[in-house]
């Protein structure tokens, strides 16, 4: 009877599926908020270094070009070596930066030291999935997935407003402290309660082949299409907020980076999105709910143009459910579209997401400082529908051919 106990996958009725997903959730909430921690402090490195903006913006944009090597790399590697232990590594990778940035006072330490960090994040998002589908019950595996998932949401949420609001009051490098503070109590929770893997099977495939299923996907259309929406749903969205302090802290707002910082709690409403854009579409279809998405979330960026503090929050939350809508949605239909490979399909997503927050960031800085706050919203918000016209497009053309 205890053999038969060990080869069954975890449920909720389990105690070991409950420190499976609060250790899995606590980590992905301390791996986001670090990831996106730097994005309210942009103007603060301005400032404190004496750089451009789009330097300054290098601070997201080199951590997220880390973490897409990470994916890559670190994703091959856990197939191979196995799940909990790029679990822990990601943490402790995640943690060094944020205390030796502060000890360094080098613009030049930081980039380096964020681009390492982007790669160490990238170690939990590479395997816990694979995890959570190895070790729980497919009929739990929603729960547990739905609660890793909106802890991604509630962690970048929560890095930009704690950064935000302790540097207002302290200082930049006491954020970074507290940051290292929560990512040391999150990895002992971890350490102690994360069960080893029992399903794991180490992947027996040559890393050529593995890769040639992996770039399989760039050579099916539809896919191609679906990683473009990926790009353009984050650089537009990323785009807004990543510009957005530099915007309330000039003339007519004139914000603190602390009232800034509360603008963020908008990323709430990604918790609801996703699993509502989920429910509706099995109504109404996933295609016309997320175009509804993208409607919504390029509706709630021109809304930001507004002189109105109180009208550009409405469309600063406006826009958080249309893309969490959008997203949600978008990655979706990835598993939809690959006939095989499906595991690699949804990393080259990832993959595409996140140069989408690069680009999002250091690439539209010039727009900023050349055209301000209009031509930036402008922009953005016409990107999304003007990319979801030529996708219907090219998808009418495909069925005619």
């Amino acid at each position: 009877m205890g053999v038969s106990n060990q080869q069954k996958k975890y449920t909720v009725h389990d105690p070991y599926f409950w420190k499976i997903t609060i250790s899995l959730a606590l980590a992905s909430f301390f791996v986001f908020a670090s990831m996106y921690a730097v994005q309210p402090l942009l103007p603060v490195f301005v400032s404190v270094f004496n750089v451009s903006v789009s330097q300054s913006s290098m601070t997201l944009s080199l951590t997220i070009i880390g973490l897409i090597a990470g994916l890559i790399i670190l994703g091959f590697l856990s197939d191979r070596k196995g799940r909990t232990m790029f679990i822990k590594l990601s943490l402790i990778g995640s943690i060094v930066p944020f205390l030796l940035v502060p000890l360094l006072d080098s613009f030049s330490a930081l980039l380096l030291l964020r681009l390492v960090q982007g790669f160490a994040l990238a170690g939990l998002p590479a395997a816990s999935l694979a995890y959570l589908n190895e070790e729980v019950d497919p009929k739990s595996i929603g729960v547990a997935t739905a609660l890793y998932i909106s802890s991604n949401a509630l962690g970048g949420m929560a890095g930009r407003v704690m950064t935000g609001y302790i540097t207002d009051h302290y200082s930049w490098e006491i954020a970074f402290y507290f940051l290292a503070i929560i990512g040391l109590f999150v990895f002992l929770i971890v350490l102690i309660m994360l069960p080893e893997s029992r399903f794991y099977q180490q992947s027996k495939l040559s890393f050529r082949k593995d890769l040639t299923g992996f770039l399989y996907h760039l050579r099916n259309p539809s896919l191609i299409l679906v990683f473009g929406m990926g790009i353009i749903l984050q650089m537009s969205f990323t785009g807004v907020w990543s510009f957005l302090p530099f915007h309330l802290q000039e003339e007519p707002f004139s914000l603190s980076l602390h009232a800034i910082s509360y603008m963020f709690f908008a990323y709430g409403l990604g918790v609801i999105g996703a699993p509502l854009a989920g429910w509706v579409a099995g109504y109404f279809g996933l295609r016309k709910v997320r175009m509804l998405g993208i409607i919504i979330l390029s509706l709630g960026v021109f809304l930001t143009l507004s002189h109105s503090l109180p009208i550009i929050v409405i469309g600063l939350c406006v826009s958080c459910l249309g893309f969490f809508t959008a997203h949600s949605l978008t990655a979706t239909s990835v598993t939809d579209q690959a006939d095989h490979h499906k595991g690699s399909a949804s990393s080259l997503y990832l993959v595409a997401y996140y140069i989408g927050v690069s680009l999002g960031s250091t690439a539209l800085a010039p727009l900023w400082e050349k055209s301000g706050w209009l031509g930036l919203i402008i922009f953005v918000g016409c990107l999304p529908i003007t990319y979801l016209i030529f996708v219907r497009m090219v998808s009418i053309r495909f069925a005619r051919t």
